[in-house]
């Protein structure tokens, strides 16, 4: 009550108004889930869709119980998710320390600009049998995958969060005297954050991209690896399955950066 007292009736009744909105969407997202699932479901009982071919909900929800009842759903899952986070974070950092590089010089910035948009553009499937060669068979190829297939776009837009700082205030910075490193500090890192965690968001969807790419070329285990099985001996319900677990782990892991970035936008 305290804290009421503190804002205006205009400003509780836009505060009132802004959660009303929020619980419409929330309620309205699960809502057009649970249409989506329950439509699939009827017209794969009413055979108005194959279910052999489509699978259907509580087709895809056995499926998934004889994962867990048989001990691999978990085995599976945690094989994909490392090799993912462990992509993840190797890529962001990497990317970071690029873009601070070719921030601080202009001249290096300029040499491997056309370097990096070839390598943007680069189809990096057409590396799977380069990195089956350098790296064999198993976890490390499948991350190293994930991080060709990040890098890139991180070190794009961290480096353009660090270009688009207001001139002025690095003339500012410049005319006090703080060099290059007190104004990435006190400056362009912080005037970035917004862009550093609209790269994060950007990366998780491309890091199980790349995981999910290494493991159609080179694994023998994973999520993807029961996608390619379940394609190869038409067992649907498998590559349903497995799909339905990649976007729950997507979305929890993007959830997971929207949280960190709601608490760092806080702090400042």
């Amino acid at each position: 009550m305290k804290r009421q007292q503190n804002f205006s009736r205009e400003h509780l009744a836009y505060l009132k108004k802004r959660k009303r909105k929020n619980i419409f969407v929330t309620i309205m997202r699960w809502a057009m889930l649970v249409a989506a699932l329950g439509l699939w479901e009827l017209l794969a009982r009413f055979n108005v869709i194959d279910s052999f071919i489509f699978s259907s909900p509580s087709r895809v929800a056995q499926t998934i119980g004889g994962l867990y009842a048989n001990g691999t759903l978990f085995y599976h899952v945690g094989i994909t998710l490392g090799e993912t986070v462990a992509g993840f974070f190797i890529a962001v950092a990497l990317g970071y320390i690029i873009a601070v590089a070719l921030w601080s010089s202009e001249t290096l910035r300029r040499i491997f600009e056309p370097y990096i948009v070839v390598l943007n553009s680069l189809p990096k499937i057409a590396l799977g049998p380069l990195i089956i060669i350098w790296l064999g068979t198993g976890n490390t190829a499948i991350i190293f995958m994930t991080v060709i297939v990040s890098l890139i776009v991180c070190i794009m837009n961290t480096l353009a969060g660090f270009l688009a700082v207001d001139e002025t205030k690095l003339t500012l910075m410049k005319a006090m005297g703080a060099g290059k490193l007190t104004t990435l500090k006190k400056l362009v890192m912080p005037a970035s954050l917004p862009t550093l965690m609209n790269t994060l968001k950007v990366a998780v969807g491309l890091a199980w991209i790349g995981s999910i790419m290494g493991e159609y070329i080179v694994s023998k285990a994973g999520l993807g690896y029961l996608i390619v099985y379940g394609g190869q001996v038409f067992k649907l319900d498998l590559v349903m399955s497995a799909t339905f677990i990649l976007c729950v782990l997507a979305g929890g892991m993007y959830a997971l950066i929207a949280l960190v970035e709601r608490l760092v936008v806080k702090q400042f």
